[in-house]
Parts: C-alpha cells; structure tokens; sequence
C-alpha cells in the first residue's frame, strides 16, 4: 500500500516505471518504510492475489476520521444540520483486450465509479466498482439511506420504486424530474414573485406504472436558474423546506463532479498497474485512501494552500527528510530579490 500510495503521489505511469523509481532512491526510501529493495513481482503479485477488500475497508476507515475533522466552506450554508449527500458515477474508459472482464460496449472496456460524497465536508462516504455497462439505478440498491439525510440525484437515477425506498427510510431526496414524468397536481403552495422559482406544487404520479411504484405525495418545484438562463424541475419528497433551498441542494450536487475531476487529472485512476479486476478496484481504492489522507492532513495542519497544491507539494517532496510543516510555510512574505546577489545575464562577458 506504501508503495501505491507513493506511485499516486508521485504520478507513475505503470508498475515498471514505479518499481525503477523507488529503488533508484533505495537509500533514501527507508524512512518511509519501503525496506532495501522492492520487486516489481512482488508489487504484481500482491495487485493479483492480496484482496482488494483490505485496502475498501482501510479507506472507509480513513474516510470516518475525515468526516470528523474536514468542515467545507459552505457546509454552513444550509438552514438544517442535517447531513447531504451527493451521488453520481463517473466512466472510466479501458482497452477491451487487456480488460476483458470489464463489459461496457463491443468495442472497449470500462468500469464505473459510483461515489457518493458528503456536502458539507467534501469526502467520499462510499464508492461503489461496477462494470461501465451497469446503469446507474442499480447502485441506489448498494446504498444505505441515514433518517433524515437528504440524498441529491441527477434525472439518470429517477427511479421511482427506489426513490420510494428513500422515502420509507425517513431521508429525503432531491432530484430533477424528466420531461415524460406524468404528475397529476393537487394544490399549488404560493411563491414569491420576486423570486426565482416559478411554482410550487404537490400531487401525485400519475403515470401506469409509477403511481403503483410512488403511492405517496411528492413534491414538484420549477426553478429558473438566471446565471445559465435554465428552467429546472426537482422532484422531492421534503414538504416542508423552502423551494429555494430545494435548489440550492440540487446545486451542491456539483461537488460530486469536482471530486470526479479532481481524481482523474491528479491521481492514477485512468492508467492502470495491473489488469485484472483485482488489481483496479486495489488501485481505485487506494487513490482513494491518498485523497482522504491529503485532506486529512490538509485539515489538522491548517494548510493555507489547496488540496491540489498541497498533492503537488507532497508529490515532489517524497523523498525529502524536511520537516512536513517546512513544506507548507506560506513563503510568499519572503522577498526573493535581493540586490546584493547579482547574477550573470546570458550576454555578460
């Protein structure tokens, strides 16, 4: 794991190119517990044999004690201290030869993340490994739903006997309707004019199957978005919040999107170091772990700058023995030009 971890830092293309870095620096690895020397067999073997479910459990661990500590910005934003999740996937392409378990199209291979993060601190509570080819409902079945969280969805996981199993858990969801969803209205709440959401209304689903699927009450909001002069309908089963928050919740939905962004341009989820499925869901597992602990020590340090700078710091520092707090000292106060260095121009004779 120490040496995937080092791999993820340190951004390696493969499982060769790791095993020539740390043992090109073998006399300065030891203090991160490497031992003399590592084999590149030894690092293959373990992607192919030690389970993947060792390092699932250890981020899951890692992502409790980040949950503790790591507040966002916004997580005071909200007029409830209930918690909010975000949940959506994300595709990652693979070559079908040498990923033929991973069934996505007849042509290439792929897996799916289906991750869901906690709003208010940014940390992903649970991930979930499938092939490409799964739709994206069926991981609502993998998840456990919190009395009086709040769940927030894209229109691709409207599914209304799922939703119902939301419903019945005591937690709340948020999600954008599709345009054939057949709502029967019952009475409209009233809204204010000067606001941005066009109405308010309660009924029932009225459609063949979903009226046997969502038995209850729902709850339709149309939202104009001024910023990307968009109209947005949610659907939630919270009759009582109000229709602005409502949106604003769907909003925070984007930081799921940021998470996906984040991990695929600095950590190593889309070339992989080794090709079973065993070796992908350890490697997928184990950025995971290196982003909970980067923002584990992001939080209790006080570190000014960015998770992505502080990634950036920590990549290039591996082998460095300063102390960690040297590394992140906030420099900029420092004037670097000093006169009484004059160094040589190009054309100085």
């Amino acid at each position: 794991m120490l040496c995937m971890i080092f791999g993820q830092l340190s951004n390696r293309e493969s499982l060769r190119d790791l095993n020539l870095t740390i043992n090109a620096h073998r006399n300065k690895t030891y203090h991160l517990g490497f031992g003399h020397k590592v084999a590149k067999s030894t690092l293959a073997d373990a992607n192919e044999n030690r389970s993947w479910l060792i390092y699932q459990d250890f981020a899951y661990y890692l992502i409790g004690e980040a949950r503790k500590i790591c507040i966002d910005k916004m997580a005071n934003e909200f007029s409830f201290s209930n918690p909010v999740y975000a949940v959506d996937s994300s595709t990652i392409d693979l070559c079908l030869n040498l990923f033929w378990w991973a069934n996505f199209k007849t042509t290439k291979a792929g897996i799916k993340l289906h991750t869901q993060i906690d709003v208010r601190t940014a940390i992903p509570v649970f991930v979930y490994i499938t092939e490409a080819a799964q739709h994206d409902v069926n991981a609502m079945d993998a998840l456990s739903y919190e009395p009086g969280s709040y769940y927030i969805f894209d229109r691709g996981y409207l599914d209304f006997e799922r939703l119902f199993t939301i419903h019945n858990s005591k937690a709340y969801f948020v999600i954008r309707a599709k345009s054939n969803t057949n709502f029967k209205r019952m009475y409209s709440k009233k809204v204010n004019k000067d606001s941005n959401v066009i109405y308010d209304q309660l009924g029932k689903l009225d459609g063949f199957y979903t009226r046997h699927d969502y038995t209850e009450k729902i709850r339709r909001i149309k939202y104009y978005d001024a910023d990307n002069n968009r109209n947005f309908i949610f659907l939630t089963n919270n009759l009582e919040i109000q229709p602005e928050e409502v949106a604003f919740l769907y909003k925070n939905r984007w930081k799921v999107e940021l998470f996906f962004k984040f991990i695929k341009q600095h950590l190593k989820i889309k070339t992989f170091w080794g090709y079973s499925e065993n070796a992908v869901k350890t490697q997928v597992y184990i950025a995971m772990i290196t982003y909970t602990l980067i923002s584990i020590i992001h939080t209790r340090l006080k570190i000014k700058f960015s998770i992505y700078e502080t990634l950036q710091i920590f990549g290039a520092s591996l082998l460095d023995k300063s102390n960690i707090k040297q590394l992140i000292t906030d420099e900029t106060n420092i004037d670097t030009k000093d006169d009484s260095h004059n160094p040589l121009k190009l054309f100085d004779y």
